[in-house]
């Protein structure tokens, strides 16, 4: 873990808990969507066991593992199984620590992750995750959820899936774990104009003088100190906080475990909005950020682990 996050990690127990029972149910209603369960759903659920093997003695996973871990002996789920580990998720969650949105937009990465555990994405599994976001339009307001939907109706527009819609549907999905969720994201999409884009920008031509930038996530290449000084260094300002008046949003590559959802912050959900709304702020991925300064021909040697969200 970047050492920067250890001060408020030891805070976020509750809600790591909270986190672990709503994307358990998420991968079982993922495994689930097209009514089939494959070795390799299995296995991805059985890695989710060893994820989680440190809350094994913490209530409520002292209930919930060793259900899991009998529904599993055999490597099969069947659905009586299924019922049950559903059946008590659904009465160990707790909305002290997360609202109901956090919950299910945590449970919609989880679904996603599950679907994705194969490689294989079948017509038959984005028909069950339409249903499902129809099922759940309190998210509407939350990214990803409208581009998940547009990216589904495009692709099945024809009712087939091509490679090329595959091979789409696989990076964008890849990016939602549940599983080692400590690693940021990296191009998922959005909606902007009616049109699918990247998230963060493609190459960026970045300027420093006169810009201003704010950083999400952790780097193992900066700490907030040094990503602080390197910018005005550069004639450019830093901003604690996503804002209209914010040029650049640098998205670390390292994630925070800290975050609610597996791979992005409130920064990113803001600078999203932001984005939507019209104002020309662009989400920049971390390596896009190092290769702007080295064109600037500017070299720091403050580089150990650091994070600013």
């Amino acid at each position: 873990m970047n050492r920067d996050h250890l001060p408020h990690y030891k805070f976020t127990g509750p809600a790591v808990l909270a986190k672990a029972i709503n994307s358990l149910l998420g991968l079982i209603e993922g495994m689930c969507i097209d009514g089939v369960v494959n070795q390799a759903e299995i296995h991805f659920m059985r890695a989710w066991l060893l994820e989680n093997a440190a809350l094994r003695r913490s209530h409520p996973f002292s209930e919930l593992v060793p259900v899991v871990e009998r529904a599993l002996a055999d490597g099969v789920l069947a659905d009586d199984e299924r019922r049950d580990i559903v059946w008590l998720c659904e009465r160990l969650r707790s909305d002290t620590y997360v609202d109901t949105v956090t919950a299910d937009m945590q449970r919609l990465h989880a679904i996603i992750a599950a679907i994705t555990a194969d490689q294989d994405i079948s017509r038959a599994e984005l028909l069950g995750l339409s249903d499902w976001l129809a099922q759940h339009p309190h998210l509407k307001t939350c990214w990803p959820y409208e581009e998940i939907g547009s990216v589904i109706t495009a692709v099945l527009a024809d009712g087939m899936i091509d490679p090329d819609e595959h091979l789409l549907l696989q990076r964008f999905f890849a990016e939602f774990v549940v599983l080692a969720d400590n690693k940021t994201v990296v191009n998922p999409l959005i909606t902007e104009a009616a049109s699918i884009v990247g998230l963060c920008a493609v190459c960026p031509d970045l300027t420093f003088a006169g810009k201003r930038f704010c950083f999400t996530g952790a780097s193992d290449k900066y700490t907030r100190a040094a990503f602080n000084d390197l910018v005005q260094s550069l004639g450019g300002a830093v901003s604690a906080n996503v804002s209209a008046k914010v040029d650049y949003v640098v998205i670390g590559a390292d994630g925070n475990p800290c975050w609610a959802y597996a791979c992005y912050g409130r920064k990113v959900e803001i600078a999203v909005k932001l984005r939507k709304q019209g104002h020309k702020l662009l989400l920049v991925h971390e390596y896009d950020f190092h290769d702007a300064v080295t064109d600037c021909g500017h070299f720091t040697q403050r580089s150990t682990q650091g994070s600013t969200d």
